[in-house]
């Protein structure tokens, strides 16, 4: 994908004009650090997509550069080492890291993994930001693709806007919705004071998913204000 930015750290001035050119030609934007505290202010202050990291750093090693910014960002961290030990390839991937490369390399393998390390990430990146189509709390499930509410296991019939109602309430839990806004937000029209078609359809609800109706769990009433979902049922 082009435009996505990669930093390089090596404190090979050579090396990482090398990687520059050929990452360059790809399409990507690449960042060089000679050593590791400039390797963690870049990664600190900047948006950085993938890191290649050298191992053999002065100052601070790649190893402790690594964990530094495992915990500032996810993003793959690809390791270059001259030395291929296992014992080192276990530090480094233990440490967090996504890969190791033995130097001497070939370029063009670098630019391989880099693209294949990118386009996971991408990809566990989407499915994270992705909502979910099925909201769990204890005793509680709506499927929010399919329609379907069960409690305790068992499906429960919700007329559409009763659903409608339950959805938006359950995937904003712990916010109140007003009455008003509510059916402004549902209905799409104003309710000019109208809050009985509201209060008619909570009621409802809690007669088919609270245990008890009169004393609710899920959905409760915030006197003089309205109502909320309560977190505090997530599992």
């Amino acid at each position: 994908m082009s435009g996505e930015r990669i930093l390089v750290v090596d404190d090979e001035a050579e090396i990482g004009e090398l990687l520059n050119l050929y990452l360059t030609k790809e399409g990507y934007e690449v960042t060089t650090a000679l050593d590791g505290r400039r390797a963690l202010d870049i990664v600190t202050n900047e948006k950085i997509d993938l890191i290649i990291l050298d191992v053999l750093l002065p100052g601070l090693d790649g190893i402790e550069v690594c964990n530094a910014i495992r915990k500032i960002t996810d993003v793959p961290i690809v390791f270059l080492s001259c030395r291929g030990d296992d014992i080192d390839k276990i530090m480094g991937l233990a440490a967090g890291g996504d890969d190791y490369i033995t130097k001497p390399f070939s370029p063009r393998e670098i630019v391989a993994r880099v693209k294949a390390h990118l386009r996971r990430y991408r990809m566990t990146a989407a499915a994270r930001e992705e909502p979910p189509s099925v909201l769990r709390y204890r005793g509680l499930e709506i499927d929010l693709e399919a329609c379907v509410v069960r409690v305790m296991g068992k499906e429960v019939y919700l007329s559409h806007k009763e659903f409608e109602v339950l959805s938006l309430l359950a995937q904003n839990p712990d916010k109140v919705f007003s009455a008003d806004s509510l059916f402004e937000r549902l209905w799409q029209m104003q309710s000019l004071g109208d809050i009985r078609t509201v209060m008619v359809h909570i009621s409802n609800i809690r007669k088919k998913i609270e245990k008890n109706p009169a004393a609710p769990e899920y959905i409760l009433t915030v006197r003089g204000a309205g109502y909320k979902f309560n977190g505090s049922m997530a599992l």
